[in-house]
């Protein structure tokens, strides 16, 4: 049984987020020994959303740009180059000591050498986020919006986010915009603040009618019994992550759609990717099979992305899951960190496990 959906809308998807770069050594190099580099537009949010704006959907991106910044025009024509629409507020910088966006210094890391990523966030402009900004009667109650996005990663980023959050899901809850909730927990985030985050996010979580987490993710935010994150065998999981989704069902019965991926870390490039999704009574399990990873940094975002679009879709259920592995596998291929997949097609192929040349 699908989502029931709105049928007149200006956006399938509206994605609230903070838009950093990403600068990753050339030739998958640690960045301690790398002096050249490649620099993207990166966020989570906008990872999840690359998978329906590259497919033709309409995409709204809600965020805010230092005024004036060369790197604020990057990002602008980063999302303009990925059919997305944008708005958002222009804070001036205050001097070189003021706002920026963000920077991500990641390297890929290659065969038995693990990625590591290096947050440098220090004056983020998007930890301003507010929801005064916008006019949030236009955007759900003229425009129309299908789902919202909304991430643990946003919600967690400073107490001006959490509250912009809050305020977004009580706001799609009026207009009868469906939730997608990816609760996406950072201990260096919730540091300090783990009582009122808690709280934030268990609000979010009760009206959300789209809840993802890895096993981490519900015990942490939601305090919701799981399985020990990590081990080698993840297949032999399987039931007790469903175990897990059940609690978190009963806790959040809001919610029809729950979803987590597996993920078995064989070598940098090698790892065994799987999925659980709840979709009302319904269990669609994907067991664990392996694909080969250029660069692991979005991967569970094109998952989401890919879930999403199914359901906007309005695909059969079983559609959702399988074009989400699909989507999340196909955007470890990319070297940016959301996947820019050319049609369908292309991520039916990798479902199918069929790499043959297409001529």
């Amino acid at each position: 049984m699908g989502l029931p959906l709105k049928k007149i809308f200006e956006w399938s998807l509206v994605v609230p987020t903070s838009m950093g770069v990403r600068i990753t050594p050339i030739n998958g190099q640690p960045v301690h020994s790398s002096d050249m580099f490649i620099m993207q537009a990166t966020s989570a949010e906008t990872n999840v959303a690359s998978i329906s704006s590259y497919l033709g959907l309409p995409v709204k991106v809600l965020t805010t740009f230092v005024k004036d910044s060369p790197i604020a025009q990057l990002i602008k024509n980063n999302l303009a180059g990925r059919h997305m629409a944008y708005e958002g507020k222009e804070i001036p910088q205050g001097g070189p000591w003021g706002y920026r966006h963000q920077f991500n210094i990641a390297g890929s890391g290659f065969g038995s050498r693990g990625p590591r990523v290096q947050n440098d966030r220090a004056g983020e402009v998007g930890r301003t986020l507010n929801v005064n900004d916008f006019d949030i009667e236009r955007i759900f109650g003229k425009e129309g919006v299908q789902i919202i996005h909304l991430s643990g990663l946003i919600g967690a980023l400073s107490p001006e986010t959490s509250t912009f959050c809050l305020e977004l899901a009580r706001a799609a809850r009026k207009y009868e915009t469906r939730i997608s909730f990816d609760l996406n927990y950072r201990a260096s985030f919730w540091k300090g603040r783990e009582k009122e985050l808690h709280t934030v996010f268990t609000e979010i979580a009760s009206v959300a009618d789209i809840l993802v987490g890895n096993e981490e993710d519900f015990q942490l935010c939601l305090g919701i019994e799981g399985p020990e994150a990590g081990g080698k065998d993840i297949a032999s999981k399987i039931e007790s992550f469903k175990a897990m989704i059940d609690r978190v069902k009963r806790a959040f019965p809001n919610a029809s759609v729950f979803a987590t991926t597996l993920r078995q870390v064989v070598n940098t490039n090698t790892h065994h990717w799987g999925a659980i999704m709840l979709e009302g009574s319904n269990w669609h399990v994907i067991e664990p099979r392996e694909i080969a990873v250029l660069d692991r940094i979005g991967g569970g975002d094109g998952f989401v992305g890919g879930m999403l679009y199914g359901i906007l879709k309005e695909w059969d259920p079983q559609q959702w899951i399988q074009f989400g592995w699909a989507s999340g596998a196909l955007a470890t291929t990319f070297l940016t960190d959301y996947a820019q997949p050319a049609d369908e097609e292309m991520i039916w192929s990798v479902w199918e496990g069929n790499a043959r040349v297409r001529r």
